[in-house]
């Protein structure tokens, strides 16, 4: 029921905020564990309940040939105790289509020292033959699959059962319930997905004078019918949600609806109606948390010793928080959103972003720094500025208020407040991006200022697209028989290097290190030899990451008829196929964040030739992008030059063709060719 404000150093982590854990990438990942662990649940033939059995002869709501199962019925029945205690019970049915819908016979419901399972059933009504049962004292509970940079140490589990016969035409099934402590007195009901829905209810029940609040996401409202002490919502016949690449988070983009409790006399600790709000909230859970320690002062002392700016303590403190406290979630109850003292997080050297951020503000204080926690989900779109206030967010950085005077060119992440005056923006997780910058991800990105004066939902920076950047150089040439050799210089900055120097971070061996040329090369050139390689500035952040390398490639230059075709585009590509599909483009585009990249290739032409055709320019200028190419020859030298540019880092579905069109450009001059003859004697 309630989300964690999990970290993300370079990709976005799951969240825990359904009661059952749904989506297709995370679906398919747990199946896939299940799977390897190689065991079967017991099961035998008993009778799925009525309201399963209601659903036999019912018609399935509208899909088309690619629907792997739809969902027949789904109720959620949340009844609020007391301000501690709320029953939850989740009745869901699917009828299996596809092969592809077999995941549904796997369900698991999580739990923490918050959330206990108190019942769970499974049944199968298989198109031919009896039914099948799994009882709750056949679930298993287990700790759901490692992932990749998530927390290392926490108490969530999963109470697991796979249903019997998940096959095409078959129904599944199955009911839960839970008990819950809540951290907040709000619930998210989500009732569209990647599969159609039939039928969906969700029903309250609340204690004598106790009031409820709603907010509807993606959805028209649907107005309650009274129910018993509550309210009942009931949609039908809702449409499935397909993936695009490149689109918003499909949590920015599913139908919901958010539901606060209110109690009489209204909120006190737990609860949140508006984003000011939910920062007062939060504001509380910090409370006393950035105490420094002796061992912090002295610390704080060490670093800035030898500073001779305001600046310079500030950037010596974040490369102290980024590299030397070591990214380990601890989310043990309420420490899913509440971070621990910065005192014990400094101690033991390590913590998750929101420790981070703690131990740094605990820092910057003793300089005289003033700073305050930001909240943010690091999928561009899982927030807007229509949402309602929720916990939606995963990550946890800092705005920093910058003392008067303290001006620098690499400060870029960074905004004008009404009240707080210029504010930069810094995440301390992201050891590879310095103090100055944020990258892409939150750029443009809305988050929740954690203030004084409570919560402030409010749009991060987008920095220059220039602080994104790959600057490649060539000086190479052409002999005769088509063979191109030569040397390329590429320098690459902000996200662009950053990636990199992540995914090279454990390399010690030379041959590795040129992987990432060797990828950009393969896209290039069929065959081709790299002869020499460097790479420069890996383990320096601050600086540009470089590689140096020469190549040679055989048959470059092909001959027709006596004349030679050259690409002038020698290296990279920036067309891409993302909306050639007969299907409409149903959502916005999002791009990773702001970039700028420029080529600048030189071939020199072989003895006994010279130009008889050049490509034209190019120049494609749209609002949300640009690219511009020239290919021009001096003398026994052509000269190729482009820029590419993304300029908004969200397209709407209406410039969708226009996006289309712009890929088209690039990739037709990507494809041009010069035409080379043998020279006149």
């Amino acid at each position: 029921m309630n989300n964690k404000s999990y970290c993300s150093q370079a990709q976005p982590m799951p969240q825990t905020d359904r009661p059952v854990l749904s989506g297709r990438a995370r679906t398919a990942a747990l199946f896939l564990f299940v799977s390897v662990l190689g065991f079967s649940l017991p099961a035998a033939a008993g009778d799925a309940p009525q309201w399963m059995h209601a659903l036999v002869n019912a018609p399935v709501p509208a899909h088309d040939e690619k629907t792997d199962a739809v969902l027949m019925y789904s109720e959620t029945v949340v009844n609020v105790i007391s301000t501690d205690k709320i029953k939850t019970t989740v009745r869901e049915a699917y009828k299996i289509l596809r092969p592809g819908g077999r995941e549904h016979g796997t369900v698991f419901v999580p739990l923490n020292s918050n959330k206990k399972v108190t019942s769970l059933h499974g049944w199968s009504i298989p198109a031919q033959g009896k039914d099948f049962e799994v009882k709750d004292k056949e679930a298993l509970e287990v700790a759901p699959p490692m992932i990749s940079g998530a927390e290392l140490i926490d108490d969530l589990k999963v109470r697991l059962v796979r249903i019997p016969a998940p096959e095409p035409g078959n129904i599944v099934g199955y009911e839960y319930e839970v008990e819950e402590r809540p951290l907040v007195l709000q619930e998210m009901w989500v009732f569209q997905g990647e599969d159609p829905v039939r039928e969906a209810r969700f029903t309250l029940q609340l204690p004598s004078g106790w009031e409820y609040k709603t907010s509807w996401l993606n959805y028209p409202e649907v107005k309650p019918t009274p129910w018993s002490s509550g309210a009942q919502w009931v949609v039908s016949d809702v449409k499935a949600l397909r993936k695009e690449d490149d689109m918003p988070p499909m949590r920015g983009v599913l139908g919901q609806m958010v539901v606060s409790f209110i109690p009489p006399g209204g909120f006190n600790m737990n609860g949140f109606s508006n984003w000011r709000e939910m920062g007062e909230w939060y504001r509380g859970l910090l409370a006393g948390r950035m105490d420094a320690s002796q061992g912090i002062k002295g610390r704080v002392a060490e670093l800035t010793a030898s500073s001779k700016t305001q600046l310079d303590k500030m950037k010596s403190i974040s490369r102290f928080v980024q590299q030397d406290i070591r990214y380990v979630a601890v989310e043990l109850g309420i420490g899913g959103w509440q971070p621990h003292f910065a005192a014990d997080v400094f101690s033991h050297r390590y913590g998750d972003c929101k420790d981070k951020a703690t131990l740094m503000r605990s820092m910057l204080s003793e300089i005289g720094v003033e700073s305050y926690h930001v909240v943010i989900n690091t999928e561009r779109g899982a927030i807007t500025p229509a949402s309602p206030a929720h916990q939606g967010f995963n990550h946890a950085i800092l705005a920093i208020k910058l003392p008067q005077g303290v001006e620098d060119p690499s400060l870029l992440a960074t905004l004008q407040h009404p009240k707080l005056g210029k504010l930069l923006f810094f995440d301390p997780t992201d050891e590879l991006t310095p103090l100055g910058q944020i990258r892409g991800a939150l750029q443009s990105n809305y988050a929740l200022l954690v203030t004084p004066d409570g919560g402030d939902l409010l749009e991060l920076p987008k920095q220059p697209a220039s602080t994104n950047s790959v600057q490649r150089t060539a000086k190479l040439t052409l002999d005769p028989g088509g063979v191109l050799k030569g040397d390329v210089e590429e320098r690459r900055v902000g996200d662009r290097a950053q990636l990199q120097r992540f995914a090279l971070r454990n390399v010690t061996k030379d041959s590795e290190r040129i992987k990432p040329i060797e990828s950009v090369l393969a896209g290039s050139f069929s065959h081709f030899q790299i002869t020499k390689a460097a790479a420069l500035n890996l383990q320096q952040p601050e600086l540009p990451l470089g590689f140096n390398y020469s190549l040679t490639v055989e048959g470059y230059a092909q001959n027709a008829g006596g004349l030679l075709l050259v690409r002038p585009r020698v290296i990279g590509s920036k067309a891409r196929g993302l909306l050639e599909k007969k299907e409409p483009r149903k959502f916005p585009i999002e791009f990773e964040g702001p970039v700028r990249d420029v080529d600048s290739f030189e071939i020199t032409l072989p003895p006994g030739y010279e130009v008889d055709d050049l490509p034209p320019p190019v120049d494609a200028e749209f609002s949300f992008a640009s690219y511009h190419s020239k290919t021009q020859a001096k003398g026994n030298v052509i000269t190729y030059t482009r820029t590419f540019e993304v300029k908004e880092l969200s397209v709407p579905v209406s410039k969708a063709e226009e996006l289309k069109k712009f890929y088209r450009i690039i990739a037709s001059d990507e494809r041009n060719t010069a035409v080379l003859k043998p020279a006149a004697r």
